[in-house]
């Protein structure tokens, strides 16, 4: 009975939309998560003090699930385009590219993923679960290697640019294929992939996903090493990942769409 219910509502909500074109449950929880990270920031220097690697798995782990559902608002967002006649005044932009996350199975290998998938498209609690898990588990190892960057390459008020460059250098030639590395092994063995689909999500995506990565991250993490303090560097990188996990599922869209065509 509990199950049914829970099951009727959900569907209920993912077909609400607000003004007819944004999904009423992305929304509503994108608003709790709103809400969560900005009890997090009101209190971050007290508990960051007491607790600084648990207080800041939560925060990424947050921040993780604000990126995932704000990619996942956007798709749900375009794909109620793709459906509204184009006569309708509530279709305003063009619905020629649909979404696709690329902690998602490409469209030839998912076919319920496929840009050509018609109805109402429902918010994935699972994904945002394994985008929360990603950024709680991935946050000690942030922590660890942040704090030797800062040993490495301390600032000084007689040394500060050379030492944040040397810190942007190392990071973005080590951590940075490395982390991207983890993070779509992780994706992809939590979707229930295996070898095979670990090597396919490379073959697709790593190397344009590293380049995009260049264009981006080196100018970011010159600020965050240059200006913020220890404890706000891996919530700002968090915080930088919203637009970088948007910008992701629009890239990795395109891809999947030329290759089909």
């Amino acid at each position: 009975m509990w199950e049914t219910s829970r099951r009727n509502s959900l569907a209920w909500l993912n077909s609400r939309y607000i003004y007819g074109r944004i999904p009423l449950l992305h929304t509503i929880l994108l608003l709790i998560e709103f809400a969560m990270a900005a009890q997090l920031i009101a209190k971050f220097n007290s508990y960051y003090a007491k607790k600084p690697v648990l207080t800041t798995m939560i925060t990424n782990a947050v921040l993780g699930g604000i990126a995932d559902t704000v990619a996942q608002t956007i798709s749900a967002f375009r794909t109620r385009q793709a459906l509204l006649p184009t006569n309708d005044p509530r279709s305003l932009i063009s619905s020629g590219v649909e979404l696709e996350d690329l902690n998602e199975k490409p469209a030839r290998l998912s076919p319920t993923l496929s840009p050509r998938h018609t109805g109402p498209q429902p918010f994935d609690f699972e994904r945002l679960t394994r985008f929360m898990s990603y950024g709680f588990l991935m946050s000690p190892l942030q922590f660890l290697w942040f704090g030797r960057l800062t040993k490495w390459f301390p600032i000084t008020s007689t040394s500060a640019m050379a030492p944040a460059m040397k810190r942007v250098a190392m990071d973005q030639l080590v951590f940075a294929p490395f982390g991207l590395s983890c993070f779509f092994t992780f994706m992809t063995v939590a979707e229930g992939g295996g070898k095979k689909e670990v090597v396919r999500k490379f073959q697709d995506v790593y190397v344009p996903t590293l380049r995009a990565n260049y264009i981006l991250w080196p100018a970011v993490q010159a600020i965050n090493f240059r200006i913020m303090p220890l404890q706000f560097q891996i919530p700002f990188v968090s915080t930088i990942g919203i637009a970088w996990t948007a910008y992701l599922s629009l890239t990795n869209a395109k891809e999947d769409e030329d290759m089909q065509q």
